[in-house]
């Protein structure tokens, strides 16, 4: 129907410019038989209103008008193809894996129309990911590198940054004292957004080789630098960050990073009295002072780990030279007679004396520095060595009735059914999460949409569109993912409505939230919590433990998932250490702490509770095994806690 009214539309539009002008000319032709001769003119001047000019006054009008009806169709004409190219233009072409796999299943449909088989079709498999990727949600990662906002980052520094968030998380469960209430409000603060941008960028990338040698991306010359340019300040932060990170994944580098302080403040202004906690990280006030730090045996010993020591001033607060042995000086000061590459702000680099160009640098502004070094900091009061005897704290049936805290994940609002009204639709978030309608899992097409229900049942009270986009695709402009996120769930309610008339996600007052009657492990679980923590009812926290069956959300890596995660796994621990507290039987108690060290096995106050209970039952031998294989498990992690070398 529209092809049949664009093609009376085009006949219209063609006739309107070829039937005026042939009519024109052909029944006007005697009237106008070539241009007007001088005598006619002055025939015209002296006489004006006669039959035969007022006729060509009637042509000329004629002609005028066609003139305007085929100027106005020609300029809406070119509009419009102007339009058609410019979304050709930004049609979103295949990658070439897609474009592989469409090539390989022409061929299998050429091949398969020609095989005879005797067996139908299988239907088609539906796409476990989340389709074909949305334009506007790759611009954080490009060819060798991740954007973030305030930056850009080498793939390795990116899955550095993304392996010293987790540590940062070990560390938190490591200190953590079940059966006690948190005072420390900063347990389960969500990390810095450059921080959970750069692990949305990355959660689908492979690792990078175990066999790095560490050495920054750009590899510097021996004698000074400097840089210069737009981007100077972003490079010289991105080489701090990417340098530091080296430290900390290698735990043998002894080689120091060293800044002057006038470039500490000129580069991170905020945070500059904060980022001393940073192990390897060293601020001086002149060269002289850095020069000392240095070690004897750096000449040698950088030569063969090719890992030179930093040095990062922005300018020459003492007449010392900058070709410091066993080290990389850079420096931003203009007036430093050395070796400058310009750098600008996307991390492209050129020899300034040469004009060749140099690798790219990673590049941060302050913003981004500050939140990936937040990473990188260390409690200025190391933990206790796991090892040590120092008396156990003790716990007693009182400390079973904690309150609960304003950072723990609170019990949901919306009534759940009971045992006689249970809904047909589950959703189970404790372990590998899975939907399932009359005891039936459904299976979820998009990822997303995964997603999206765990992080409902995290939240009960409901998120908004924006929150859901800041959380599952952050680093993201909000606006430019929105569309996707409205066409994950309406696939996922497409899904749903396949299988069951209930309806799973509700939009109410501009929040999107689960269905109340939706019955949720996690739920269960938190009332449970609530209810022990509250009441004295014996052996209530039974009920904690045996609603716990695994991780939130167990296997999956969101940017979003450890702060409830953590505080889901804290909730059992509670209520194993307290149930472990009310026990009487001495053998039981062990029972239930090397229980709750299986959920968590790098909590210290575990392991020197089940250590106290076995010395208490004479096994030694036992108790001195598990401090030392804890001690091992967090040296294997990186979490074994060293002690900060900070000089100012």
């Amino acid at each position: 129907m529209n092809g049949a009214r664009r093609l009376a539309g085009a006949v219209v539009v063609l006739a309107v410019l070829a039937i005026p002008p042939w009519l024109l000319t052909t029944l006007t032709r005697a009237h106008l038989p070539g241009w007007p001769t001088g005598t006619q003119l002055r025939d015209w001047l002296t006489d004006p209103l006669t039959p035969a000019t007022l006729a060509t006054g009637l042509i000329a009008v004629a002609w005028l008008l066609w003139l305007g009806v085929a100027y106005t169709v020609t300029v809406t004409a070119a509009r419009r193809l102007r339009a058609g190219a410019r979304w050709v233009r930004h049609l979103p072409l295949p990658t070439p894996w897609q474009a592989a796999a469409t090539s390989i299943a022409g061929a299998a449909a050429i091949t398969t129309a020609h095989t005879p088989t005797t067996q139908p079709p299988n239907p088609p498999t539906p796409v476990t990911a989340d389709e074909l990727q949305h334009p506007s949600a790759t611009p954080q990662t490009e060819q060798g590198g991740v954007v973030v906002p305030g930056g850009w980052l080498p793939d390795d520094t990116a899955h550095h940054i993304a392996a010293a968030a987790a540590l940062v998380w070990l560390r938190r469960r490591r200190a953590h004292q079940p059966g006690q209430p948190d005072t420390d409000a900063t347990e389960l603060t969500p990390l810095p957004a450059t921080v959970t941008a750069v692990q949305a960028a990355i959660a689908d990338q492979p690792l990078p080789p175990a066999a790095t040698t560490g050495a920054m991306p750009a590899p510097l010359p021996p004698a000074g630098i400097r840089l210069a340019g737009d981007g100077a300040d972003h490079a010289a932060r991105g080489l701090l960050v990417t340098r530091l990170l080296t430290a900390l994944r290698d735990p043998t580098d002894t080689t120091p990073v060293i800044v002057t302080s006038n470039a500490l403040t000129r580069l991170l202004p905020s945070v500059a009295e904060t980022v001393t906690t940073i192990p390897g990280l060293h601020v001086v006030d002149t060269l002289d002072h850095a020069a000392t730090l240095l070690p004897a045996s750096s000449t040698s010993s950088t030569a063969d780990h090719g890992i030179p020591s930093l040095v990062l001033t922005a300018g020459p607060a003492t007449a010392a030279p900058l070709n410091l042995p066993g080290a990389r000086v850079v420096t931003l000061d203009a007036a430093v007679p050395v070796p400058t590459w310009r750098v600008d702000c996307n991390g492209q680099t050129v020899d300034h004396q040469t004009g060749q160009p140099r690798p790219r640098m990673c590049v941060l502004d302050s913003t981004a520095a500050a939140d990936l070094l937040a990473v990188l900091a260390q409690p200025t009061t190391a933990a206790s060595d796991p090892a040590a005897s120092a008396p156990a704290r003790p716990i007693n049936r009182a400390q079973a009735k904690i309150p609960r805290q304003a950072n723990r994940i609170s019990p949901p609002t919306p009534q759940r059914p009971t045992e006689a009204t249970a809904t047909a639709v589950q959703l189970r978030v404790l372990g590998r999460p899975a939907l399932l309608i009359d005891s039936k899992e459904v299976a979820i097409r998009r990822s997303a949409a995964l997603q999206i229900l765990v992080f409902l049942a995290v939240h009960p009270d409901g998120a908004t569109t924006t929150q859901l986009v800041q959380a599952l695709w952050p680093g993201l402009p909000a606006h430019t993912v929105t569309g996707r996120l409205y066409t994950t769930l309406s696939d996922l309610r497409s899904t749903i409505r396949a299988t069951t008339a209930d309806q799973v996600v509700v939009h109410t007052e501009d929040r999107y939230h689960l269905d109340p009657r939706t019955d949720v492990d996690l739920w269960r679980l938190q009332a449970a919590a609530h209810h022990s923590a509250t009441t004295d009812v014996p052996g209530s926290w039974q009920a904690v433990i045996d609603a716990y069956t695994g991780d939130l959300a167990a296997g999956h890596i969101w940017p979003w998932i450890d702060p409830p995660r953590e505080a889901t796994r804290r909730l059992v621990l509670d209520a194993y250490t307290n149930a472990a507290a009310a026990q009487t039987d001495p053998h039981e108690r062990l029972r239930l702490l090397q229980a709750a060290i299986r959920i968590d096995p790098y909590n210290q106050q575990l392991h020197q509770l089940t250590a106290d209970q076995l010395n208490a039952l004479r096994d030694s031998a036992a108790a001195a095994d598990l401090l030392h294989t804890h001690r091992q498990r967090l040296r294997l992690a990186g979490i074994l806690e060293r002690p900060i070398s900070t000089a100012r």
